[in-house]
């Protein structure tokens, strides 16, 4: 029987070193874990996108790599599975970091590219316009100001002296990648004839790396849309008509998944995904807890205004004493007896009918080098993980604020395969739906939990984020 042949899915499969990322979009799954069945779901889901949340952030460099190869070629097998099941025809694949450049690259996409390459071509593009990144000639900006001009630039795992994306590529690769060798691709590529962009998008090959501009939504829609039919394997396409598919890596920030996708509006507004707070058996919305990991200045400022609010109570973790006890004689006996000192207190503020505030105490401590600080950051999110977890079957909400602390909370805290991701509360704040099993909640709802990056935000981001969930506004 003749007839057209069905042009099947082209799948945007983002690897996330943190689960921020997905802070753009909505309507996919989040993966936690990449055994066989999750990964098969994943890519059965009928999202365009789907997000691994690989956590690689948290981790030293050996083990990052170590991770990248470990998902990497589980994604592979399992892209084949779908393939040969007709599940879907092709697929793009984002390396989605951080939008003011710490991470682990190029070592990230590098793995990739061993394990699931050859590539034409790896697209560097950090701008995610919704936080004041952007990228023009090359100089990659946060509101303006060059990006190594900022706090974030002199973090003291990722630190780096350039915002020119070039010698940054050299500067981080330690001069094994050279600036000369990087492309730029500009906003009057971006502005001027698709077919003139799909032809420059074409021509690199051997993996090459394209630093691309980006300052207007409409400058990342046209990389999308060139970069869609540039992957497309059906040949239906008129551009795409008589010529291999062009095969692409990104590492990108959250606005380039977002543009691929190109979804339409998210189902819930903030007010309806406020209103997926749990409530109690008879009615009565569940408490909410708030968790802040996140050590910038910027979460230091969210953080005091947060405090501010009379229904907000703060309950301190102090890092240095936490890091005597871990490294002091049976740390594990003397954490325990603390850990369950600090639920006492959380649970007494939500009886009081208040909003527990779980911090770590203010500033960087210094440790003797990179491994050690590495332990007492993941400790830390280990410890916050616990806490929340222990408190959520009696939750109406919870807020993480910190990437490592989120992703520790839901993958290792709830002990979760995957979430479900609504949409975002605020821009930048994506709420994901938690299975959390026990406590007298109505339905047997999932708990809503608001993902919040460190780096996001203005002074009072964090304490509207709050308000809108106790409140269902921005009061």
């Amino acid at each position: 029987m003749g007839g057209a042949a069905l042009l099947l899915p082209l799948k945007i499969v983002v690897i996330d070193d943190d689960p921020t990322g997905s802070q753009t979009v909505h309507g996919c799954p989040l993966l936690l874990r990449w055994d066989p069945a999750t990964l098969d779901a994943g890519l059965a889901h009928p999202s365009p996108l789907l997000f691994l949340l690989a956590n690689t952030r948290a981790l030293g460099p050996a083990e990052a790599r170590a991770r990248m190869r470990e998902l990497a070629a589980a994604l592979g097998a399992a892209l084949a599975r779908a393939r040969e099941g007709g599940l879907l025809d092709g697929w793009l694949l984002v390396s989605r970091g951080d939008s003011t450049l710490r991470g682990h690259f190029p070592l990230e996409v590098e793995e990739l590219a061993a394990a699931l390459g050859p590539f034409d071509a790896t697209l560097l593009v950090p701008a995610f316009l919704e936080g004041g990144r952007t990228t023009v000639e090359g100089v990659h900006r946060l509101h303006g100001q060059p990006v190594h001009q900022s706090d974030f630039a002199r973090d003291g795992l990722f630190g780096y002296n350039t915002s020119y994306l070039p010698d940054w590529v050299e500067e981080r690769s330690g001069g094994r990648l050279s600036a000369a060798g990087v492309q730029l691709l500009g906003l009057a590529d971006l502005e001027g004839d698709p077919a003139r962009l799909r032809q420059r998008l074409a021509a690199p090959a051997n993996q090459q790396l394209v630093a691309v501009d980006a300052e207007r939504p409409e400058h990342l829609a046209a990389l999308a849309a060139a970069l869609r039919d540039l992957s497309a394997t059906s040949g239906d396409s008129e551009a795409s008509a008589g010529r291999r598919p062009r095969r692409f890596l990104a590492q990108s920030a959250a606005g380039l998944p977002a543009a691929l996708a190109a979804l339409p509006p998210q189902p819930l507004d903030a007010a309806g995904l406020a209103g997926l707070r749990r409530q109690s058996a008879d009615g009565c919305p569940l408490p909410g807890l708030v968790l802040v990991g996140s050590h910038v200045p910027l979460a230091d400022a969210q953080l005091e205004r947060l405090l501010a609010e009379p229904l907000c109570r703060g309950i301190e973790l102090p890092v240095a004493r936490l890091h005597r006890v871990l490294e002091g004689p049976l740390p594990e006996r003397m954490l325990a007896s603390l850990e369950a000192d600090w639920r006492q207190q959380l649970q007494a503020v939500l009886a009081e009918g208040r909003t527990p505030v779980l911090f770590t105490s203010r500033g960087e401590l210094r440790c003797r080098h990179a491994a050690e600080r590495r332990a007492l950051g993941l400790a830390l999110a280990g410890l916050m993980a616990r806490l929340g977890a222990a408190l959520a079957p009696d939750l109406g909400y919870l807020i993480s604020k910190g990437g490592i602390t989120t992703h520790t909370l839901l993958a290792d805290g709830l002990g979760l395969d995957r979430v479900d991701l609504q949409g975002q509360l605020l821009p930048g704040l994506s709420l994901v739906l938690a299975p959390v099993e026990g406590g007298a909640v109505a339905g047997g709802a999932g708990l809503p939990v608001l993902t919040f990056p460190g780096n996001l935000g203005e002074a009072d981001t964090l304490r509207q984020a709050w308000a809108w969930m106790e409140r269902g506004g921005p009061g």
